[in-house]
């Protein structure tokens, strides 16, 4: 089930366990915005960062999650961590571009895919991000025959993954 979640609204953001969001490389993220999102996580949820490309993005996403945590970096994912082997094992990972990006096979200047991710204290990833790839487009067009299967395949197994690694750790 899909429901817009406003960091601004109330206390609705506890109600879900797992948050995604697209284009965090244009976030206008607010110091009250950013105080919520870090007590959420730290409470246990899990937030899904996709869709957003090249050095630009990048920086803009970089300096809304320091305002999130200050204190904790941003690194890449293993390949031994048990997010990328919850239900798949996710040993070939690549870039997966947006539908409009097919052609090229990126946006930006985001030519490489980089899986990074936040971890809490006890060294479960709380924030997931999937930078230079549109895991979303994959989702959203698996089922027109002009989007390449290879990536809706990947796409939908980084998701089962994501999700219940979320809902079990």
């Amino acid at each position: 089930m899909e429901q817009t979640v406003s960091l601004d609204d109330e206390d609705d953001v506890y109600n879900w366990p797992w948050l995604y969001a697209v284009q965090v490389g244009e976030w206008g993220l607010t110091d009250a915005e950013a105080q919520k999102l870090r007590d959420y996580l730290l409470r246990g949820g899990f937030f899904m960062a996709d869709d957003f490309h090249g050095t630009l993005e990048w920086q803009v996403f970089e300096e809304a999650m320091k305002k999130v945590f200050p204190d904790r970096p941003i690194v890449d994912i293993q390949d031994s961590d048990p997010i990328v082997h919850t239900v798949y094992d996710l040993d070939d990972r690549y870039q997966i571009p947006g539908a409009e990006h097919l052609r090229l096979g990126y946006k930006n200047d985001g030519y490489v895919a980089r899986w990074r991710g936040i971890y809490d204290d006890k060294g479960r990833i709380m924030v997931a991000i999937s930078f230079n790839s549109d895991i979303g487009d994959s989702w959203e067009w698996a089922d027109d025959p002009r989007y390449p299967e290879k990536f809706s395949d990947l796409g939908i197994r980084i998701g089962v993954n994501y999700v219940v690694y979320a809902m079990t750790h």
